[in-house]
């Protein structure tokens, strides 16, 4: 099946209330551009460099989500176009993005990565950390970012319940998040879920969904 088939078989599929973010890394901009074409408007990068390359080349109605790990030294690059940043994991990310918006006049949204896996490999964030991320005055002094949510990777296995297991623990800590509201924190979106289990994702209670191979096909 071509791009756009695949991409408007998984739009069918999900529910009103599900975002798409379209993992397009290493996938060249004429791929792109048939997601694109087929209606597809958010669009998932994980290297700032490949992200901005493609933003300079495409039309600019494109919402862009950085989904990888991100270097702060790397940060300034992007928050002149960036619609979301990911996998916040730390106060000191948190404290660079702030300070570029600051310099661009503008706000950013952000996702807090929770670690959720058991593998140790994943970066995020654990319950305690969150808490007192949160708690802290650092965090509630930053004008230009706002927490809008929070993401999670579960282990890469076939064990189902394992995952499914990992899903729920991220959904409480969301709901649990959700009852604290500041000026800079107010949480709509809980990001888990990519091509090999969003559908569980889904059922556990994702809001946004990151598929990249069954659309543009494997790496």
């Amino acid at each position: 099946m071509s791009i756009a088939q695949n991409l408007l078989e998984i739009k069918s599929s999900l529910p009103e209330n599900v975002t798409l973010v379209a993992v397009s890394k290493t996938k060249p901009v004429a791929d792109l551009m048939e997601a694109y074409n087929a209606g597809q408007r958010i669009f998932g990068e994980n290297k700032i460099q490949e992200m901005t390359e493609k933003w300079q080349q495409m039309p600019k109605d494109i919402e862009w989500h950085m989904i990888g790990h991100v270097q702060s030294n790397k940060v300034k690059y992007m928050v002149p176009y960036v619609k979301l940043i990911h996998g916040v994991d730390s106060l000191k990310l948190l404290k660079e993005i702030n300070r570029h918006a600051v310099r661009w006049r503008k706000n950013i949204n952000c996702l807090l990565q929770i670690h959720i896996a058991e593998e140790e490999t994943k970066f995020g964030l654990d319950e305690k950390e969150l808490k007192e991320l949160l708690n802290s005055d650092e965090f509630k002094s930053f004008t230009n970012i706002k927490v809008i949510g929070l993401m999670g990777m579960a282990t890469f296995t076939d064990n189902q319940e394992q995952i499914k297991r990992e899903f729920d623990h991220l959904k409480a800590i969301f709901d649990e998040t959700k009852k604290l509201e500041t000026s800079n924190l107010k949480l709509e979106t809980l990001s888990m879920g990519m091509s090999g289990d969003y559908q569980l994702a889904i059922d556990c209670g994702s809001t946004m969904v990151r598929i990249g191979s069954s659309i543009f096909g494997n790496r």
